[in-house]
């Protein structure tokens, strides 16, 4: 069982009766003999008792604003309750995981309901569809605790070797910025922010694939000043993107269709082509803005899983150890480059340096991949 105690006693024990209170002493202190008879301490009253669980609960946890409480139990479910004034009822029960449940709580500010357990592994729940929506595991190691940062995005847990403290979603939003202008995505809205005047608006509204999942949405954004269009690419689908054209008079309450396709990656090389990485068929697709394909090409390696702006009709190809300059018209590997996992790719004004940065160091070059210096993040 789950036992919700009525702790208020130890307030009033702890403050000073005012003089309405002194007169009914007597009265209050028989109730707290008969408390402590029943619980052993008039200091806390029983006001619910949760019966669901059919083994050992090992967590409970109130969400913070709402009358709810999640528990979780050697049943190996995470089970939701509501209460009232006067009683608390199941409200559901989230099947998943296949071991002890150690830990379980609330997202401070998204409906999540968290949970860790012994069959390690880290659990995220929906808590309105109340269905599993993102699963960590451990190779080696079970799961014991839960804790949430009070003001920030993140959460740790504590396992059999040690801790991790991480985030459920990426943060970084999918942006591009061109002259004075940044625009970027967030909260399903096209944005821009003028460096200038400090005017941050919305342009357009971007619908949201209804089967997105919890960390799918945009993660690349590809401006194109010349037809004033955008590409943007997500995780959606195994890796889909999204082409669209913004109107002359947007001003965020426009929302126009985009041009929809399958690609890990997607970038404009020209006035009025992009490229999409097909790593289903492992070719670079050369699309117009119709949607249509002009042409196709092997990349330049199997295992190239991203591709990146290097100037018209040039794009930088990522695989696990390098970066490869690849001319799409002519079909030919310009440069190469050993290198960390690169996660950005950033140019300068001009075009004449690139900086790659990967987790632990950036990558300066020129813009054939010459005379490259690294510098390292020190690690503690």
């Amino acid at each position: 069982t789950v036992r919700v105690w009525d702790i208020s006693g130890l307030r009033k024990k702890s403050v000073a009766p005012s003089g309405e209170e002194m007169l009914r002493l007597p009265q209050m202190n028989l109730q707290m003999q008969v408390n402590a008879e029943l619980f052993g301490s008039g200091d806390g009253v029983v006001k619910y008792v949760l019966e669901g669980h059919d083994r050992g609960v090992n967590w409970a946890s109130f969400h913070p604003t709402l009358p709810l409480i999640v528990s979780g139990a050697d049943d190996r479910q995470v089970k939701l309750w509501r209460y009232n004034e006067s009683k608390a009822w199941e409200v559901d029960t989230l099947r998943g995981h296949t071991n002890n449940v150690s830990c379980v709580m609330f997202h401070a500010r998204q409906d999540l309901i968290i949970s860790n357990s012994e069959d390690k592994s880290i659990r995220a729940w929906d808590m309105s569809k109340r269905t599993g929506v993102q699963t960590f595991r451990r190779e080696h190691d079970r799961f014991w605790i839960l804790a949430a940062h009070p003001e920030i995005n993140l959460l740790a847990a504590g396992h059999d070797s040690g801790m991790i403290v991480f985030k459920l979603e990426r943060e970084r939003p999918a942006y591009a910025s061109y002259g004075t202008t940044l625009y970027y995505v967030k909260d399903r809205y096209l944005r821009t922010f003028d460096y200038e005047a400090g005017r941050d608006n919305p342009l357009i509204s971007i619908r949201r694939p209804a089967n997105a999942g919890m960390n799918q949405a945009p993660r690349s954004l590809s401006y194109n000043p010349a037809e004033n269009a955008v590409l943007l690419t997500s995780d959606v689908d195994g890796g889909s993107y999204e082409l669209y054209t913004i109107p002359k008079d947007a001003r965020g309450d426009s929302a126009p269709e985009a041009k929809r396709g399958l690609g890990a990656s997607a970038v404009f090389i020209a006035r009025n082509r992009f490229a999409v990485l097909d790593k289903a068929s492992t070719t670079i697709q050369v699309r117009n803005l119709q949607n249509e394909i002009t042409k196709k090409c092997a990349p330049p390696c199997a295992t190239t899983d991203a591709v990146f702006y290097a100037g018209t009709g040039l794009l930088l190809c990522r695989s696990e150890d390098k970066m490869t300059l690849f001319d799409v018209q002519q079909r030919i590997t310009l440069a190469e480059l050993s290198t960390p996992f690169i996660k950005y790719v950033v140019w300068n004004s001009d075009m004449s340096s690139v900086a790659l940065l990967s987790k632990h160091a950036i990558v300066i070059a020129d813009k054939k991949l010459g005379s490259a210096q690294t510098v390292h993040e020190t690690i503690r």
